[in-house]
């Protein structure tokens, strides 16, 4: 029993993560409450994300403080132009499914409008990514983390079906609402990291492969 619960073992290290998922969650949905910080806030949900649950690096919320804080600006800026589009899609889903379901003629656009929907919340999870990761413009964020959704299609899944499958959970289980953020993001940063990576400069995966080896080695002195 002592080494089930011990500090290092598998059940304590899978309890941690959830844990750290719900307090992520609360604290995107506390910080997303005043609607034009949503951007900010989840630049934040993805560096806590990745940083603390998936790489147990840091303090839970000063690490998702400091990334709100440092990227408020710009971030909240990044974050109107998916904001809009996705609204304007969410009332062409509903408009189309009505006009599916009446029989009108152009119903069937109604899949092609829930695509783009889809494609665009895809893409506001991959500028929050890469606003937490990079440093450039609001023109510059927007326009590299559209580049890489279209050259990377089949990577795109990745983000895009953890992301679904948390809004599917939270709209049929509500309480889901309070770990499916946290969670979904980490899952997501394993495709967007990758992707990340076979776009970085030499000199810039040098250091990071380095950062990686040096946090390795400090673990196993731990």
């Amino acid at each position: 029993m002592k080494g089930l619960f011990g500090y290092d073992s598998p059940l304590m290290g899978a309890l941690t993560t959830i844990g750290d998922c719900i307090c992520l969650s609360v604290l995107w949905l506390i910080f997303s409450l005043p609607v034009v910080t949503l951007g900010a806030s989840t630049t934040a949900l993805y560096d806590a994300a990745y940083r603390v649950v998936r790489k147990k690096e840091g303090a839970l919320f000063r690490t998702f403080l400091d990334a709100f804080k440092s990227n408020f600006k710009r971030s909240t800026l990044v974050g109107l132009a998916p904001a809009a589009l996705l609204v304007l899609l969410t009332v062409d889903v509903f408009v189309m499914r009505s006009v599916k379901m009446s029989g009108g003629k152009t119903g069937n656009l109604y899949y092609v409008v829930l695509a783009l929907w889809c494609l665009a919340l895809t893409w506001s999870v991959y500028l929050a990514a890469y606003a937490a990761r990079f440093n450039g413009t609001v023109r510059e964020v927007l326009k590299f983390g559209a580049m890489l959704l279209a050259m990377h299609p089949i990577r795109m899944l990745g983000v895009m079906v953890p992301v679904l499958g948390g809004i599917a959970m939270t709209l049929l289980v509500p309480f889901m609402a309070l770990i499916a953020p946290g969670a979904v993001f980490a899952i997501a940063s394993f495709t967007t990291e990758k992707v990340f990576r076979l776009h970085m400069r030499p000199e810039d995966l040098e250091r990071e492969n380095q950062r990686t080896v040096s946090e390795e080695e400090y673990d196993n002195d731990q």
